[in-house]
């Protein structure tokens, strides 16, 4: 009994995600932050007083909306898709992504910024769209491998008003739950981040050229006193030198004069 071979049918092939727009956007608009000096933390470090440059960008179509937003550290790189926060709009759905796979990665970490970015979010999502959903989403797992900076990102988050879940027993299964945009906070912690405008930016800089300045002249009294401390010394040397000397030639006279 012959058998008649059966055609096997192709595999289907994964379909390519599709590209998301706007993806080479580059943030156009610039504000100077002020991160204010904090004392030391055990898990983080030293936390100076620093300044950072804050951007951002937006998009619109009739299908979706972007806002980039991006924190730039003078003098010091970061990886790719560090220190940047994407904020999705999907009109059609009426949904909100916030982020990606990657989580929020700042640098530096415990110094407000998370909160800043994610109230900058929530004020331009509730000026535009309040009653788009905030789509939930997984929390990556890297960053609860230290319970400290698992407990520090969830403060994040909650302040922000993104409530976290976790699977039964499995804190590094982690996702945030669903919510309104109009339900997100806009404020964050001013004293730690500080918004310096342009005016305020100028200001800084003269007030630091003035100081500069004022330094520079006490520096060169300063050099001025030094030098004429050591003329002074080179002259008190010598007339000690030379009063050394006549004293060892009247005693040496005066030995000449005993011992004839």
């Amino acid at each position: 009994m012959t058998t008649t071979p059966t055609a096997t049918e192709p595999a289907e092939e994964p379909q390519p995600t599709p590209a998301l727009p706007w993806a080479d956007l580059a943030v156009e608009h610039y504000q100077l932050l002020r991160l204010a000096a904090l004392p030391i933390d055990r898990a983080t470090g030293p936390r100076p007083l620093r300044y950072v440059q804050f951007g951002h960008a937006e998009r619109h179509d009739t299908e979706h909306s972007l806002l980039r937003m991006h924190i730039q550290l003078p003098g010091q790189k970061v990886h790719k898709g560090q220190n940047r926060l994407d904020i999705r709009v999907d009109h059609r759905e009426k949904r909100v992504r916030i982020g990606d796979e990657h989580g929020l990665q700042l640098e530096p970490v415990n110094r407000g910024l998370g909160r800043f970015l994610l109230a900058q979010a929530a004020q331009w999502l509730k000026r535009k769209w309040p009653g788009y959903q905030v789509d939930e989403f997984k929390l990556p797992s890297k960053d609860a491998l230290q319970e400290e900076s698992r407990l520090r990102r969830d403060h994040c988050l909650r302040g922000a008003g993104l409530e976290v879940e976790y699977e039964e027993g499995q804190v590094l299964k982690g996702h945030t739950v669903a919510t309104t945009a109009g339900q997100l906070p806009t404020t964050w912690n001013s004293e730690r981040v500080q918004q310096v405008g342009i005016l305020e930016a100028a200001q800084l800089l003269q007030q630091a050229e003035q100081q500069l300045q004022e330094t520079s002249a006490q520096l060169r009294e300063r050099d001025e006193r030094v030098a004429k401390y050591q003329r002074e010394d080179s002259g008190l040397r010598f007339t000690i030198t030379c009063l050394v000397a006549f004293a060892l030639f009247q005693a040496g006279l005066l030995i000449w004069i005993a011992t004839r």
